[in-house]
């Protein structure tokens, strides 16, 4: 299985791109798990040419031949970066990757609720007409991110582990699950193509 990593941050040090570099290597056996950074990628500005940056079309291409892509999000002020939202507003701008894509969301967070109220926000946001991705509706919170790593980069707590490999396992069948469920894809990219906020 191939899937997608999205480092959903643009902070050179983050327990959400940790933990996405511990699935990377932790599930290796199950999947290969390619990592996308957003930090060095162009704001969106809504180009009236409607011409998306190249880099932006190389990572649309590489999630269109993904069997998964995997969301890894911080929460700031209770909502996703803005630099995670501007990657998402390109990918949904006269282009459609992750149109019924299967969509695993992560968060860690140095407090107690694991980023639970941005990853509700991107599962909003996913949800938009033009994106329409098929999201994992189990979620994973890695709370009290800073010490939830050995010196290893291994998650030292066991359940917290448990509770990973259970939610990957799932995602791998909600992958496959997804995959045969495309007799809608036609007709949600034909709405998206046609789709104009303005005109509503």
């Amino acid at each position: 299985m191939k899937l997608i990593g999205i480092v959903g941050t643009n902070s050179n040090q983050s327990t959400n791109r940790q933990l996405l570099q511990y699935m990377q290597q932790h599930f290796a056996d199950k999947a290969k798990i390619e990592l996308i950074e957003v930090k060095d990628l162009p704001l969106f500005n809504k180009p009236a040419d409607k011409n998306v940056p190249q880099v932006i079309l190389d990572i649309a291409a590489k999630i269109e031949e993904a069997d998964g892509v995997i969301i890894g999000t911080p929460e700031y002020d209770h909502s996703i970066p803005s630099a995670l939202m501007s990657v998402l507003a390109w990918l949904s701008y006269g282009i459609y990757p992750l149109l019924n894509k299967p969509v695993m969301i992560t968060g860690a967070s140095y407090g107690t609720l694991g980023s639970s109220r941005a990853q509700l926000q991107l599962r909003q946001i996913l949800n938009a007409p033009e994106l329409k991705a098929s999201v994992l509706p189990d979620e994973f919170l890695l709370s009290h991110s800073l010490q939830a790593f050995d010196k290893d980069g291994n998650l030292h707590d066991i359940e917290t582990s448990q509770k990973l490999d259970a939610n990957f396992d799932d995602f791998r069948l909600f992958v496959k699950i997804t995959g045969k469920l495309s007799n809608t894809r036609d007709l949600l990219q034909k709405e998206a193509e046609n789709f104009d906020w303005e005109s509503l």
